[in-house]
């Protein structure tokens, strides 16, 4: 094992362990991505195993989380490589699969409680990115460090300006469902936001 296996919670590195034993995987550490946690491929171009990224700055609890994700890609791919030729990342079979493999680690009692209520409510229908569940969103937040000077978009006020990590400043607009209808300044060109997503708050 790696050192990324030190990121996941105490007493969880056996279960991981024993997910990846027998499988040809490669697990590496990634710097911050702000489009995505983790990623996986598959064998391919001569390559006999699979990568799996997760980024280095999660909390132990979001790291596993992403992590086991990951891992329901690997073991959906061993289930259907031979039955067909292409099916959903996320359609039924991953969902079958992450919620078999995030079965065991609620059932131990090994993560806090509002983490493992949070995962038990996930597990009945698995999102393609636990970032867009927000119930699971915000009890993995608890366990991040200080960001002084961000906060949610949801928290705003309306009309306020706020700015990304790209430096894009952009001005509240009107929720639409999981999103915020935001507006680039200048320009004003609208972009939707999720209302989960951490910013820096201008005016």
């Amino acid at each position: 094992m790696d050192g990324w296996i030190e990121k996941v919670p105490e007493g969880t590195q056996r279960r991981v362990h024993e997910l990846l034993a027998g499988r040809r995987v490669v697990v590496t550490l990634a710097r911050p991505r702000r489009t995505k946690l983790g990623d996986h491929r598959p064998p391919a171009r001569g390559r006999t195993h699979h990568r799996i990224t997760v980024n280095d700055n999660l909390n132990p609890y979001a790291f596993l989380t992403t992590l086991l994700h990951e891992i329901a890609h690997v073991t959906t791919w061993e289930r259907l490589q031979h039955r067909v030729r292409r099916y959903p990342p996320h359609g039924r079979e991953w969902k079958r699969e992450f919620g078999t493999i995030l079965e065991p680690f609620v059932e131990a009692a090994l993560l806090p409680d509002d983490v493992t209520a949070a995962l038990a409510a996930f597990m009945r229908n698995p999102a393609a990115a636990s970032c867009s569940d927000r119930g699971l969103v915000l009890a993995l937040a608890k366990y991040d460090g200080p960001e002084p000077g961000r906060q949610r978009v949801e928290d705003l006020p309306p009309g306020s300006l706020f700015r990304v990590d790209t430096g894009q400043v952009f001005r509240l607009g009107p929720r639409l469902r999981s999103r915020y209808q935001c507006f680039a300044q200048p320009g004003g060109h609208e972009y939707r936001v999720h209302g989960l997503s951490r910013v820096e708050r201008v005016m």
